[in-house]
């Protein structure tokens, strides 16, 4: 039997279909906008939010490509998956300043089929069909930051 590595300790309990959907939403906001992944994130059953920089406010007709685009991915029936490397696999691959100072040698990698993959340690469903319906309920900008309020339904 493979032996799991050791990782750090994680203190959330995150909702997996709202989770897995945070992945893909910030893997959309960086295709379609440019931008990097959310600079702040609030991930709840109910609802979330997150927080993106951009140097403008998306019009609505970005707000209504960003939501079909992630329900288009969702729809897919992606496999959720992970791998295990190591942090100096990771260099260059991904953004390791939000690793703690204390993070583990080995990090875990969640992939969403071939549309996204980070470094992540919390709960996700297997396969994209168990998300549901991605809805942006509300949106605003202010100082560079375009936030989102998003549900599943």
């Amino acid at each position: 039997m493979e032996q799991q590595p050791l990782l750090n300790e994680h203190n959330k309990q995150e909702y997996p279909p709202m989770h897995t959907c945070e992945h893909i939403v910030n893997r959309t906001m960086v295709n379609l906008f440019g931008c990097g992944r959310a600079v702040s994130a609030h991930i709840e059953r109910k609802k979330s939010k997150l927080d993106f920089q951009l140097p403008q406010a998306p019009e609505t007709e970005d707000i209504t490509r960003i939501e079909n685009t992630v329900n288009e991915v969702i729809a897919q029936h992606l496999p959720v998956t992970t791998e295990f490397i190591t942090q100096q696999e990771a260099l260059g691959r991904f953004d390791l300043k939000r690793l703690p100072e204390n993070a583990s040698d080995t990090v875990r990698v969640v992939k969403v089929g071939d549309y996204d993959e980070c470094l992540c340690i919390g709960k996700h469903v297997e396969n994209t069909s168990e998300i549901g319906t991605f809805k942006i309920i509300s949106s605003d900008y202010k100082d560079g930051i375009f936030r989102m309020r998003f549900k599943l339904i």
